[in-house]
Parts: C-alpha cells; sequence; structure tokens
C-alpha cells in the first residue's frame, strides 16, 4: 500500500470513529426508547426485546406539544420568509451608506443574548396579552430567524445580476412583479437555506418557551420534554420516544434539502 493510501486510510478510520462519538448519543437516545418500562438508564446495548411502549406514551401525552411546535414552526418559516427576502434584496441592490448601518445593526441583533429578547418581550407581551400565545412565540422566534435570513439571502441576491430585473422592467413588469416573477425562483436554495435554519431555530426553541409561557394550554415540545424529565425519571422510554419523535422532522427536512443548503450556502460566493 503507498504511503497516500495509507494515508486516505488512516483519515477514513479517524473520521468514522469522530463520527461514532458524535452519533452515539443519539444512538443511545433511540435504543433507550426501545427499552422495557422502567429506568432505562442501565439498558443493553441493543434493544433485544423492542418495546414500543414509550412511543405509545409519547404520542398519547406529548403529541398536542409535537403539533404545536410544528404550528410555531411553519410560521415562523413562512414570516421570517415574507419578511426577509424583501429586505435582503433591498440591502444587496440600494447602494448607500445607510446599507452598511443597517448590516451592522442586523449583526448586533444576532448579538443579543436570547435571555435579554425573551425578558424584554415579556414585558410587552404581559401588556397586549400575547403570552402564552402561539403568534407571541412566532414572534419571539423571528427576532433570531429573521437577521439570520436576510444575511444569508443577501449574499445570494448580491450576484444577480441586475440585467435580469431590467429586462423585466423593459417588458412591463413593475418592481414588485419582477422581484416575485425572476428574483424568488431564481434565490430558490437560499430561500430553502434560510426556511430551513428558521424551523430549525424555532423547532429547537426552549428559552422563548420557557419564558414566554406561564401557563400549560400553549406548550411546544421542548418545554414538554423539560416538564417530563420532572415526573417520568423512572420512566425513561417514554421520555426518550418523545426526543425521538421531536427529532424527526429536523432530520427529514434535513435529508431532504442537503443539496440546497450546500448550493444555498455558497451561492453568493461566486460571482
Amino acid at each position: 500500500m503507498t504511503d497516500s493510501a495509507t494515508r486516505r486510510a488512516t483519515y477514513t478510520v479517524i473520521g468514522v470513529l469522530i463520527l461514532a462519538v458524535m452519533l452515539f448519543p443519539v444512538y443511545w437516545m433511540v435504543n433507550a426508547s426501545l427499552q422495557p418500562s422502567g429506568n432505562t438508564l442501565t439498558a443493553g446495548f441493543l434493544p433485544l426485546d423492542p418495546s414500543f411502549a414509550g412511543y405509545r406514551r409519547a404520542l398519547s401525552e406529548q403529541g398536542g406539544n409535537l403539533v404545536t411546535s410544528l404550528i410555531i414552526a411553519t410560521g415562523t418559516v413562512v414570516l421570517s420568509l415574507a419578511i426577509a427576502a424583501p429586505c435582503a434584496y433591498a440591502l444587496s441592490q440600494f447602494r448607500s451608506r445607510w446599507v452598511s448601518i443597517g448590516l451592522l445593526a442586523i449583526l448586533i441583533s444576532q448579538m443579543i443574548p436570547g435571555i435579554v429578547i425573551a425578558n424584554a418581550l415579556y414585558t410587552a407581551y404581559e401588556r397586549i396579552g400575547l403570552l402564552n400565545s402561539i403568534p407571541g412565540l412566532i414572534v419571539a422566534n423571528l427576532s433570531s430567524a429573521v437577521p439570520f435570513a436576510i444575511l444569508i439571502l443577501r449574499s445570494f441576491m448580491l450576484s444577480l445580476p441586475p440585467s435580469l430585473v431590467e429586462a423585466a422592467r423593459v417588458d412591463g413588469a413593475g418592481l414588485f412583479r419582477a422581484f416575485v416573477a425572476i428574483v424568488l425562483p431564481i434565490s430558490r436554495n437560499s430561500l430553502i437555506t434560510a426556511g430551513l435554519f428558521s424551523f430549525l431555530f424555532s423547532w429547537s426553541d426552549f428559552l422563548f418557551a420557557l419564558t414566554l409561557t406561564t401557563k400549560g394550554g400553549v406548550r411546544p415540545v421542548t418545554l414538554g420534554i423539560y416538564q417530563y424529565l420532572g415526573t417520568q425519571v423512572q420512566n425513561w422510554n417514554a421520555v426518550m420516544a418523545t426526543a425521538v419523535l421531536s427529532a424527526i422532522p429536523a432530520v427529514v427536512l434535513l435529508i431532504a434539502a442537503q443539496k440546497y443548503i450546500a448550493a444555498g450556502a455558497v451561492g453568493g460566493a461566486v460571482k
């Protein structure tokens, strides 16, 4: 075996070992979810006698929380793209010193700790009645989803040739129609990338859910798992089953959109 082949084999083994270490918690979560009732922390390495009792209990007790999280995440994606897409296009086309100031403000907004935003929103929500509501959690998640989506979309839209929009304008299309008919279809990869990350931000949110919900009427699945632990510490299969179910949408979306993510992430790097 040549030195080059040996080096590749060594790198492959190292990569597999690192991947195995990183994925082991995921495997153990699935393994524990298939164990019989009781304390599954001392379960065997393989689920030789799998039981789906944990999944049945998780669906019956946490199914509503999963639906709540799905509604919040979907609303966050739709609104974040509706806000971020025209903002990103404007920031990519305008030539003004105010654009740099606007981008700086967007970056600074990403640096603000989430607990600061959550506390400020709690005070405001208490006055306008948005506590314990799905719209309130959607608006809260937009505070992190919109700035990130603007940065992703703008980096791609900077590479769009102005002649495309100019040709549409010559044919009689207005600014809005040119944006919808020309810019958005071309920006599909970056839109999918921004939308996916907005979904993941919202789906995995715990801080806003914990701060802005004081009753059990609206409870995302992340908060459901957290409150589950207090009563199910001797029944970990249901807890782990809930965690597996909550991970499925994110895994499916990442697998389905991986090629769009790769294209959207580097789409603005080459003009």
